[in-house]
Order: structure tokens, then C-alpha cells, then sequence
């Protein structure tokens, strides 16, 4: 009997759904990892520069991988099986985790936690097993493996409490997998497992006394790093001995790590003999290992744009404005705007020279969403703020308006990021620092409605008035300071006008002339 072309193609069709709806279920199980093998990787200790105390604890760990046995069978400790990094992004945790495994000649097994997620139910906790299986299989064939979690606040973080299906399969379910799999490094193999079992059969058959004994099962020589810049949202079992109890933190480089750092990629990048460590570890307060490298690959690319083969300083700045605010272009101003833009500008440069802030560049040319900017820093680099440093700052937040309102009467919607800055700041005084009339600290508060600090100061009258009481300070102090050095403005306003950016020298410059002539 001939089947009909019709009922072949409804067969096809069937057949290429049923495909299309199982397919997806083959790999929803498997271990999203990537492995790296020593030979793989060019990264070794040697070039983790900086972070010293960070870098000696890390070496620490690596010697207790290497030696576990001897640690544990000699001395009677217990190897460390989980370590977790803590740190803002870019310090270098992905970077460390990956020397380690290259210097200790294992395989490195790498993985974000986001990839254990699952549109399939049950199928998350199946990958989380999955990864710990090729890591306990990589260590016992190549004698230790060293396994990364990425992101890992993103699957350990606290667990609600939840009974639902939805909560099991989610934050609880995750961290349940995780907390069992932690203590599988241990446990024997399908074929030791079987082994074992053989072995009881056959000494219940035999006389007692004549037992066969059974191996001991061989232990995995795993270490399992996870990074997070969130350590505050982790499960605190995660924490606990035995899991990853052992916490590095990975902070902001401080002026001689950074000459370190910046020594390591002037080694390799072509630059002026100005160029030096010192000279970028003083233009990077506050910058990470991997920002450091962006802003000296940007300058190499700004010298490359200009017909030069190496950097100068003059390229590190500008790529440090392209890179912290974006790259700078002709706006097209009225006439009136662009001197509005100008005096605006001129008033925050001359609070910031005043002040005694160490700036950057004055501009307006418009960069990212701002229509002309003054970066400035503070002189010296510090780690603690006073109530008058953060004052300053506010009068300086404030000095644009101040300078429009002096020279045209009124201010422009220009100065709406400029209040904002200063509102946090004044928020911050109240509601962190006890700047007001109450010691109360309100970001301990817990205030549902409020999503941050500065909502939560806001939101209580007290201090509202209090931040508000502070704005208007720091305007009339601003008020004040463009007023008694006006000349020094009008000079500013003009060159910025001339020549639509001024570097730092060029604006202390200015202001020291245009004081000596007005006190002379």
C-alpha cells in the first residue's frame, strides 16, 4: 500500500518537533565550565604586580594545594577546599585565580554562575553537580584542579526561607547543591563505590578473621575559588569551615601598587620618557589594575591617531577623559550658550584651583552627557574625609550656579547634575557621618521605601532640613568666592572661550596672575 505524500510530510513534521522539543533537555544538565590547562595560559604569579599582602596569602593557599597530602597526613590538618574573593571589579580576581592554576601546573576550570541557570526545572542543581564532577575527574587524573565561580553571588546568595517550588529550584536550592557538593572531594569514585561493594559481598562469604581489606578512597585535590564584589549578600553557610572559609580581599591599588602596576605595562607599551610609573600612578587614584591598562591602551591609540608610535602624558590625560567621561566633541552653541557653558565652568575651576584641588582639565566641549566639565582630585591622596573637605566640595558642586547667577542674573538647567552631586554629598554628612543635630546613622536604617542613603535622609524631616541648610551654605560660601575673585573668572570664562579646554597648570595659572594683580 503507497502512503500519501500528505501523511510523509505530517510524519517529518512530527518527527522535527519531537526533535526540536527534546534537543534542548540533551545538554541542559552539562557543566557550562571552560577548562584551561597550565600550558594554555601564559599568566603566572610573576605577573601579578601590586597587592602584596593579597598576593602573599594567595601563595599561601597555592603551597597548601600543592602540599595537601603531606598537610594532612603528616601535620593532621585539613586542606583548604574553598576560597573566596571579594573585591571591586577589575582588582584582579579573575587574573590571580588564573596564575595560581598556570603556577601550580593543573587544569583550570573556569565558570560564571549565571551559566548554571536553567530555564528547566531541576536542570540548575544538575550543572552545579556536573562541574563538580569534572573538577574531582580533572584533579584525580592530573594530580589537582582549581575550579573559578565567577559572579557567585548570583547563585550563593542568602536563602529566603521560602517552601515554594520556585524557591527550592532557585537562591535555596542552589545553595543546598553547593553546601553538599563542597564535601564530595572526598567521597570514592563509581568504580571504588563498586569496588567496595564487591569486596563486602566476598567477606561475607568468608571466615572471620580472613577478610579482604578495603582501599582507602583516593581524595580529589580540588580548590575552588569564587569571586564576588558583593560578599555581604552570600549565604553565610557558604562561609562557614569547611566551605569557603577562607576570605581574600582584593582592594583599590594605593599609590605604590600602582607604580607597580603601571611599571608592568610601561614595560610593554611604547611611550615618552615622561611617560613614567609615577607619573600614572599620580593621574589613577581610585583606579583598578585593569583601568590602568584601558586609559595606557587608549593613550596608545590617541598617539597612533595623531602620526605618533608612543604615548605621551598629554594622551594618558585625554584618555582618561575619554574613558571616564567619553570623548569630546563641538557642540554647536549659541553664541550666548557657549558663554553661559563658560562662565559656568570657569566658576567650578575657580572654587576647585581655590580649594586647592589638583585639576585635571577645564572644558567646554561637550564629553558623554555633560556640555563642558572640570575634572579635578584631591592634591594629596587620602582615604578619610572631613565635614569641611566635603563642604568644599559641595561649594565648588555649587560654584557653576553661583558664577551664572553672578554674571546673568539666573541659573540654566545646567546646574541640575551639579545640585545632585551636592545633595548626595550633603546626605552623606547627615545620614553617615553625624554632621547634623542626631548621631543617628540613617543607612542603618531599614527603611523599605527608601532605596538608598539618600532617599532615607530625604524622607526624614530633620534631616531634609538639615541637608537643605547645608546647600544653601555651600552657596553662599560659593557666592562669595566668585564674587571676590571675579576677575580671576572673567579671565577663565575668556580663555575657555578661546581655546575651549585648559589644563590644570593653565587654570592655576590664571588664577594665581589674577590674584596677584587685584592684591597688588
Amino acid at each position: 500500500m503507497r502512503s500519501s505524500p500528505e501523511l510523509s510530510l505530517l510524519v517529518v513534521l512530527l518527527v522535527l518537533m519531537a526533535a526540536m522539543t527534546l534537543i534542548p533537555y540533551l545538554g541542559a544538565g552539562k557543566s557550562p565550565h571552560t577548562m584551561l590547562r597550565a600550558s594554555d595560559s601564559k599568566i603566572r604569579l610573576a605577573d601579578v604586580v601590586g597587592a602584596e599582602a593579597t598576593r602573599r596569602e594567595a601563595i599561601d593557599t597555592l603551597n597548601l594545594f600543592l602540599n595537601h597530602q603531606t598537610f594532612a597526613d603528616e601535620l593532621g590538618g585539613s586542606p583548604r577546599r574553598g576560597v573566596l574573593f571579594e573585591g571591586l571589579p577589575g582588582t584582579g580576581k579573575t587574573y590571580l585565580a588564573k596564575a595560581l592554576a598556570a603556577e601550580a601546573g593543573v587544569p583550570f576550570l573556569f565558570v560564571s554562575a549565571s551559566e548554571f541557570q536553567s530555564m528547566f526545572f531541576g536542570q540548575t542543581n544538575k550543572k552545579v553537580r556536573s562541574f563538580f564532577k569534572a573538577m574531582r575527574k580533572a584533579a584525580r587524573a592530573e594530580g589537582g584542579a582549581i575550579g573559578f565561580i565567577e559572579e557567585f553571588d548570583a547563585i550563593g546568595g542568602a536563602r529566603s526561607g521560602m517552601s515554594s517550588n520556585s524557591s527550592r529550584e532557585g537562591s535555596v536550592g542552589i545553595v543546598n547543591e553547593l553546601l553538599v557538593q563542597m564535601q564530595s572531594f572526598d567521597l570514592p569514585t563509581g568504580w571504588q563505590k563498586m569496588k567496595s561493594k564487591w569486596i563486602d559481598r566476598v567477606n561475607s562469604l568468608l571466615p572471620e578473621g580472613t577478610a579482604i581489606p578495603r582501599s582507602k578512597p583516593t581524595t580529589a585535590n580540588v580548590l575552588l575559588i569564587a569571586a564576588t564584589n558583593r560578599a555581604a549578600d552570600l549565604d553565610p553557610a557558604l562561609l562557614r569551615p569547611g566551605r569557603f572559609d577562607r576570605v581574600i580581599h582584593f582592594d583599590l591599588p594605593p599609590h605604590s601598587d600602582r607604580v607597580e602596576i603601571a611599571e608592568y605595562y610601561l614595560n610593554k607599551k611604547s611611550h615618552t620618557p615622561a611617560v613614567t610609573a609615577k607619573a600614572i600612578a599620580d593621574l589613577s587614584a581610585g583606579y583598578t589594575p585593569v583601568r590602568i591598562e584601558r586609559i595606557l591602551d587608549e593613550a596608545l591609540i590617541i598617539a597612533l591617531r595623531h602620526g605618533r608610535r608612543a604615548m605621551t602624558v598629554e594622551d594618558v590625560i585625554e584618555a582618561q577623559l575619554i574613558t571616564d567621561v567619553g570623548l569630546s566633541h563641538e557642540v554647536g552653541y549659541h553664541p550666548d550658550e557657549r558663554r553661559r557653558v563658560a562662565v559656568h565652568e570657569a566658576g567650578h575651576a575657580l572654587t576647585a584651583a581655590v580649594a586647592g584641588r589638583d585639576i585635571r582639565i577645564a572644558s567646554i566641549l561637550r564629553r558623554g552627557g555633560a556640555l563642558g566639565l572640570v575634572s579635578h582630585s584631591e592634591a594629596d591622596e587620602r582615604h578619610l574625609r572631613t565635614p569641611t573637605e566635603a563642604f568644599n566640595l559641595m561649594a565648588i558642586a555649587l560654584a557653576g550656579r553661583a558664577a551664572e547667577m553672578q554674571e546673568f542674573g539666573e541659573a540654566s538647567s545646567g546646574i541640575a547634575s551639579d545640585l545632585q552631586v551636592a545633595t548626595t554629598i550633603a546626605a552623606q554628612l547627615v545620614g553617615q557621618l553625624g554632621a547634623g543635630d542626631s548621631l543617628i546613622s540613617l543607612e542603618a536604617a531599614a527603611m523599605p521605601t527608601a532605596a538608598n542613603l539618600v532617599a532615607k535622609v530625604l524622607a526624614d524631616e530633620a534631616s531634609r532640613k538639615k541637608v537643605d541648610q547645608m546647600l544653601f551654605d555651600a552657596a553662599d560660601a560659593a557666592a562669595c568666592l566668585v564674587l571676590e575673585h571675579r576677575y580671576a573668572l572673567i579671565n577663565l570664562t575668556n580663555a575657555l572661550l578661546d581655546y575651549d579646554e585648559l589644563t590644570g597648570a593653565e587654570v592655576k595659572a590664571i588664577v594665581v596672575e589674577a590674584v596677584r594683580a587685584t592684591t597688588a
